[in-house]
């Protein structure tokens, strides 16, 4: 049920009530007065509720609720008196109180109202954990940064974060823009706010300025309710524009035209609605030579770039793959419900000789598709995708001869084609002819 602390300065009504209470399920501790109260609320932190007289002998039980809720805002706190005006209740309840009610209703009122109590509290305790779990989740300490390129740049968006200055990601596509979004989001002093992510690219013109700036019922043909836009969802906390290159020329001075004044107009509507959010823009393209050919407003891109931050590729951050490996791993083998999967060092050097197009998100798809294929308990280089083991091997066919290059290649083909010589020269772009002529030449 949850545990909770009796604060009265009577010995046999705390007797009693305890009895009670603990016939009902609950855990309790009791207490006699303010004092030993506060000691029992620091030392165990299981307490979800109090129920506290209003006369203690070291003072007020209205005020007390005040206290606590400074110390412990997360606990609930019921009163209870024998002696009960409309005053204290009125007080009790700004202090704080989830509810105030009178000696003698203990049976009738007291059980049922710390049943609800408990509930609100323990509800609030899992909100919070939950809070915290993603905090974590999205923390700069979640950001793998082994090589020198990378702790760079999640340095440069630490020291970005505790401030309000707008930041501008550049990077390849797959980099983890959003990742450090999210990171300096957390890091922030809007962290308990919303955080709000939009990709330009996905919408059109008109639905992107709907969804920026929502609309009033009516506003357009199918706009049969109104619609909050994210620009004022993130008033008060943080928005994340992705691919904001991909935003029209017409509604980039819109979105400058918020940033500058910290109003907008809403489709169909005549008065502006004031917001206050902290913007951070990404893009997979070069903002200032897009703003120089005239494809980007160029007072857009300094107002965005107040602080830039650009993501190294991963091919320039091989250092981070071996952990990147094993936290996807991990993932992917309690998502598929695998044991534990060891890996193979051939699997590491040919994940780290690949040169990574899609960047970490490639990465991960990779290693996904390997835990699923894999029928052993290690992964090996087997389980990667031909093109990734190409890759590989034709690091080490640098080390060997042109003729020896060309039998492995060829006879590697052929093997992916499962004997079809018609198919492999087809891929091989020789002749049949030919490819039988090379065969014998390999025997």
């Amino acid at each position: 049920m949850g545990t909770l602390l009796i604060v009265d300065d009577e010995q046999k009504l705390r007797s009693l009530l305890s009895r009670l209470l603990k016939e009902e399920g609950f855990e309790v501790l009791t207490a006699g007065d303010m004092r030993s109260a506060i000691k029992k609320l620091e030392s165990h932190a299981e307490i979800d509720v109090v129920l506290s007289d209003v006369k203690l002998p070291d003072g007020d039980g209205v005020d007390f609720i005040r206290r606590v809720k400074l110390r412990f805002p997360e606990k609930e706190l019921v009163l209870y008196t024998a002696y009960g005006t409309v005053a204290d209740g009125i007080r009790a309840m700004k202090n704080g109180a989830f509810d105030y009610v009178l000696k003698g209703d203990d049976d009738e009122k007291i059980v049922p109202l710390l049943m609800r109590a408990m509930e609100k509290a323990q509800l609030r305790r899992r909100v919070i954990q939950l809070e915290h779990r993603v905090s974590r989740l999205y923390s700069f300490a979640n950001i793998i940064a082994e090589s020198p390129v990378m702790r760079a740049a999640v340095e440069l968006a630490q020291r970005v974060a505790p401030t309000d200055a707008g930041v501008l990601l550049l990077g390849e596509t797959g980099s983890g823009k959003e990742v450090f979004a999210q990171a300096i989001h957390e890091a922030s002093t809007r962290a308990q706010r919303n955080f709000v992510a939009l990709n330009c690219s996905a919408f059109g013109k008109d639905l992107l300025e709907s969804e920026l700036f929502g609309h009033t019922t009516g506003a357009f043909t199918g706009a049969s309710t109104a619609k909050k836009g994210i620009v004022e969802e993130a008033s008060g906390g943080t928005l994340f524009l992705d691919e904001v290159s991909e935003m029209p020329l017409e509604l980039q001075a819109k979105l400058l035209r918020v940033l500058e004044t910290h109003e907008f107009y809403k489709l169909g509507e005549s008065t502006p609605t004031r917001v206050d959010f902290r913007l951070i823009a990404a893009s997979n393209r070069d903002l200032k030579a897009e703003s120089e050919a005239k494809q980007f407003r160029a007072d857009l891109y300094y107002r965005l770039n107040v602080f830039e931050i650009v993501l190294p590729p991963l091919r320039q951050r091989h250092a981070d793959i071996p952990m990147l490996l094993r936290d996807f791993v991990s993932h992917f083998c309690l998502k598929t419900n695998k044991t534990r999967l060891s890996i193979d060092a051939s699997f590491i050097q040919a994940l780290t000789q690949y040169r990574w197009p899609g960047n970490v998100r490639e990465l991960k798809n990779v290693v996904e598709r390997a835990v699923i294929l894999c029928d052993s308990d290690c992964l090996t280089e087997r389980d990667l995708p031909v093109d990734v083991r190409l890759a590989h091997d034709r690091i080490d066919d640098v080390k060997q001869d042109l003729a020896t290059v060309e039998k492995n290649h060829i006879l590697k083909i052929l093997a992916q084609c499962s004997g079809n010589k018609s198919e492999a020269a087809r891929i091989l772009g020789i002749g049949l002819t030919t490819l039988y002529r090379k065969l014998e030449e390999f025997a």
